[in-house]
């Protein structure tokens, strides 16, 4: 069953045919709800129908999963449960979606952010357990596993891959940046868990206490990703809406002032060129933000929905002009709500 309906639409949970054998399904048209402004210009509103949107469905009925990789080289997706720690693995030409690593296993009891590396290498990021995981995504066996010694008061939330082959990953709650070098597991040239070795402790990055990105109450730094010009890093802060840029060389913390809007509720985060994609989960809104060659600065331009969209929360680019973005449904999760299901992944085509 497939159904294709143009237009704008409110945007709210779909509630799909689960009978389906967990294979995609067109479900929408993607809906430009947009108020841009550019340089010496009006700021001007519409709403543009774009292609179909795609919905993956993921098996399981307490799923709310959070982060989002894609490995270009498998055509795969990778999507992890923020409730038990299941890894998903999607097949983007199959439309199947599978469990790939069972929930629990080696200690990874919820997972949030995903991301592949150019080898294969599957980095997760373990929530309010303070671990961060390596898999390898052919045969599915841990490569290597951080801690970083809490058992409470931390948030391992989200995780990017640098040029120089590392990992640096978000902590929420503490207010600190972990660098994870992805060429020392690779080959077994360390001991894990998997082979009876000790877990290594995470290294940190960056302490941010007195720089310019000050911690609050509830969730700070969040997403996290490159900057254009690939020497350094971007963050934004969830509470604030504030986005930051680390330069890697120097660690030095500085402010990349935004016009037209703030990105408050902003989650997951990945660049195409100088145009940075933020999702914002408490409106449910994708947002383009075009910075300058450098990345110190930028501006909000549009704002994509979609009716698919419920609480999403992560996205990953694909490459063809299209994003795979996470319905989470994290707001589901308390005070006796129950989630739609299916839990799914919306495949939406990107409107310049």
């Amino acid at each position: 069953m497939s159904t294709s309906k143009p237009g704008l639409r409110d945007v709210r949970p779909v509630s799909l045919n689960r009978a389906m054998n967990r294979r995609w399904v067109i479900v929408s048209s993607m809906v430009l709800a947009c108020g841009v402004r550019r340089a010496g210009a009006q700021a001007t509103s519409s709403a543009t129908p774009a292609a179909t949107t795609t919905v993956f469905e993921i098996p399981g009925e307490r799923v709310f999963p959070e982060g989002i990789a894609y490995d270009p080289a498998a055509g795969a997706f990778y999507v992890g449960s923020t409730e038990n720690g299941t890894i998903y693995r999607g097949d983007l030409a199959t439309g199947v979606v599978e469990p790939f690593l069972q929930g629990g296993e080696d200690g990874r009891t919820a997972v949030t952010g995903l991301k592949v590396d150019g080898a294969g290498r599957l980095v997760v990021c373990g929530r309010r357990t303070g671990r961060i995981f390596v898999y390898d995504t052919a045969s599915g066996s841990l490569l290597a596993r951080f801690w970083n010694g809490r058992n409470e008061g931390t948030l391992i939330n989200d995780a990017v891959i640098a040029p120089d082959g590392a990992a640096y990953v978000t902590d929420s709650f503490l207010p600190v940046l972990y660098r994870v070098d992805l060429t020392v597991p690779q080959g077994g040239a360390s001991a894990t868990p998997a082979a009876g070795g000790a877990e290594r402790e995470a290294e940190v990055f960056l302490d941010f206490t007195g720089s310019a990105l000050a911690y609050a109450d509830g969730f700070n730094a969040n997403g996290i990703a490159m900057s254009p010009d690939g020497s350094a890093l971007l963050i934004v802060q969830f509470n604030t809406g504030r986005l930051y840029r680390v330069e890697l060389a120097t660690r030095a913390v500085t402010d990349v002032p935004l016009a037209g809007s703030d990105l408050r509720g902003g989650d997951g985060m990945a660049l195409d060129g100088t145009t940075l994609w933020v999702l914002l989960d408490t409106t449910g809104e994708l947002v383009r933000v075009e910075l300058d060659a450098a990345g110190t600065r930028g501006e909000v331009v549009a704002r994509l929905t979609d009716p698919t969209f419920a609480y999403p929360t992560t996205l990953a680019l694909v490459g063809d002009g299209t994003v795979l973005v996470v319905n989470s449904q994290l707001d589901m999760t308390g005070g006796g709500a129950s989630p739609v299901l299916p839990f799914t992944v919306s495949r939406v085509a990107l409107t310049r």
